[in-house]
Parts: structure tokens; C-alpha cells; sequence
């Protein structure tokens, strides 16, 4: 690692440590003249996911998107930003884990609906409506007797 300070090729590690996002390392420049030390963090670089759409196009997916369509779907209902990050989080993980390089819309939205359901019945409502494109009152019904009938069953 090259010293920030006097440009030497060769710094050692003196401490490290790992957070949720990387590893933080502390080095100290072994040119006998600097010694100085510095701060580097290491963060694992994910290949890129590409969604596929619907109309068979393709565009990477977007972490922000999903929390986007997730903020509007839980507004005002008791649910925090952390629980809707953690949800996120967690669909995330899923999806990174069931495919390699691309993945279908379908796969996200039933990910995101199936954790939701779990989470707040009138957000998965919302969500469903939107992704689901219900075209009249009676499928929208549907869906939330079929919502009913599940909760019933716990």
C-alpha cells in the first residue's frame, strides 16, 4: 500500500478490524524517514445484478428503487425505515444468493410481497396492486380475502 504522506510502495498493517460494510485497516509507512500512519478501508465489490423486465429489457438493479417502491407502499403505517431497510436487506441477500448475473422482475416482486405479507397485510396490499397491475375491484378482492384466508390460518 503506497504511504498517502511520502509516496513510499510498502506500509504494514497495525490493526484491523471488520464492520458491517468493510474492512478498516490502520497501517503505518515503513519509510524510516515518514512512519506516518493511515486509515484504508477494504470493501467487497459485488457483479453487477441486472433485472429483467417484463418487456425483456434489461437494467441493473437498484437497491434504491425497491426502498423507493417500499417507502410509498408502507407510508403511514406502523412500520420503521429500519424494518423496511432490513426487508430490502434481506430480498437483496436472497436474490444475490438464487441467481448469478440476472434475475426476472417476477422473482423481486414475489420476494418483496412474500416478506411483506408477513410484515403489514394493507403494505403487501399496496405493494400487490402495483406490481400485480390489478385490472378491476374483483381481483383486487381476491387478493385481499386470499390475505384474510392466510392470516386466518397463523
Amino acid at each position: 500500500m503506497k504511504c498517502p504522506y511520502c509516496s513510499h510502495m510498502s506500509s504494514r498493517v497495525i490493526e484491523s478490524r471488520s464492520t458491517d460494510e468493510a474492512v478498516r485497516r490502520r497501517r503505518e509507512c515503513e519509510n524510516p524517514e515518514c512512519q506516518r500512519r493511515f486509515t484504508t478501508y477494504e470493501k467487497v465489490e459485488m457483479a453487477p445484478l441486472m433485472v429483467i423486465k417484463k418487456d425483456k429489457k434489461r437494467e441493473e438493479f437498484s437497491r434504491e428503487k425497491l426502498l423507493r417502491g417500499l417507502l410509498r407502499a408502507c407510508e403511514k403505517r406502523p412500520i420503521t425505515v429500519d424494518e423496511i431497510e432490513t426487508l430490502v436487506d434481506l430480498v437483496e441477500k436472497k436474490l444475490r444468493s438464487d441467481y448469478d448475473k440476472e434475475v426476472p422482475v417476477e422473482a423481486i416482486g414475489e420476494q418483496v410481497m412474500d416478506k411483506l405479507r408477513d410484515l403489514d397485510g394493507v403494505a403487501y396490499v399496496r405493494f400487490a396492486s402495483v406490481y400485480r397491475q390489478f385490472k378491476d375491484v374483483e381481483t383486487f378482492a381476491k387478493e385481499v380475502l386470499g390475505l384474510l384466508t392466510i392470516k386466518g390460518e397463523q
